[in-house]
């Protein structure tokens, strides 16, 4: 492998999948402030049918691109024509080629960023920092049982849940301008589909804790009522994702830096 690719080394680098195989998963949903997910969304986004917050921890001891990595995420329901999908607030990350993926194909806003994941028994623990703060925490006991009665009817009312549910996420694919005043291109809303295949699912309570930080403001999404945990161990694919529309570049540039530690 040189800097120079072959066209057979090429054809292994773009596949038609990213999988992730063992994949170790801890997924809390929250609810916010409606206000909340109308301030954070760039146009053309539009809030889901409930102002709901979905974040995670993951171990991803191997995947088909190789590269093992953990990660944890930050996501709002969105809405574009009619769909609802998540749309990324950000995605710590612990390796730089994950980073590089993600950010430069799909849009991802990924950051290096310690994270730990840990399970005891029926108590599992993730953890996220930057800059030598934790700015976000969130502890789940897999009773069996979650935060309120109704978070499976809301999850049935807004998720698509089967046996292997297909996810769809949102992200903004841009890149600043070297001239300084703008962008590249016009930013472009990208759509993708991530398909789950859980071996095993345990649900539970969950504590999470969202700390102020300059660099990684997760406590600005508001917890109005916790739902609930999920707890997976399975294999996941990320699909191909294709370009559904085009920001106004002056009405997206104060959503443009979600990447950098401006």
């Amino acid at each position: 492998m040189g800097f120079l690719k072959t066209s057979e080394e090429v054809a292994k680098i773009y596949q038609e999948t990213y999988d992730f195989y063992d994949a170790e998963m801890l997924t809390v949903f929250w609810e916010t402030k409606p206000e909340i997910i109308r301030r954070l969304l760039p146009p053309p986004l539009k809030p889901g049918k409930r102002p709901l917050v979905v974040a995670f921890v993951a171990n991803y001891p191997r995947t088909n691109f190789g590269v093992s990595y953990l990660e944890s995420a930050l996501f709002l329901r969105a809405e574009f024509n009619g769909e609802e999908g998540n749309y990324c607030l950000a995605m710590p990350v612990t390796n730089d080629m994950a980073l590089g993926l993600g950010r430069e194909m799909f849009g991802y806003p990924k950051k290096i960023g310690g994270i730990q994941f840990t399970r005891q028994g029926n108590d599992v623990v993730g953890l996220t920092e930057r800059h030598g703060l934790r700015f976000f925490e969130v502890r789940a006991k897999l009773t069996g049982n979650l935060n309120v009665e109704d978070a499976p009817s809301i999850f049935a009312e807004v998720f698509s849940i089967g046996a292997n549910p297909v996810v769809i996420t949102y992200n903004f694919k841009y890149f600043p301008a070297p001239e300084g005043n703008g962008f590249d291109y016009h930013p472009r809303l990208i759509r993708e589909e991530v398909e789950f295949r859980p071996r095993s699912l345990e649900v539970g309570e969950a504590e999470i804790f969202l700390k102020a930080s300059n660099y990684d403001p997760w406590a600005e999404v508001e917890i109005v009522r916790v739902l609930g945990a999920i707890y997976t161990i399975g294999n996941n694919s990320m699909r191909k994702g294709n370009v559904v529309a085009e920001a106004d570049p002056l009405a997206f540039m104060p959503y443009a830096f979600l990447k950098w530690d401006f």
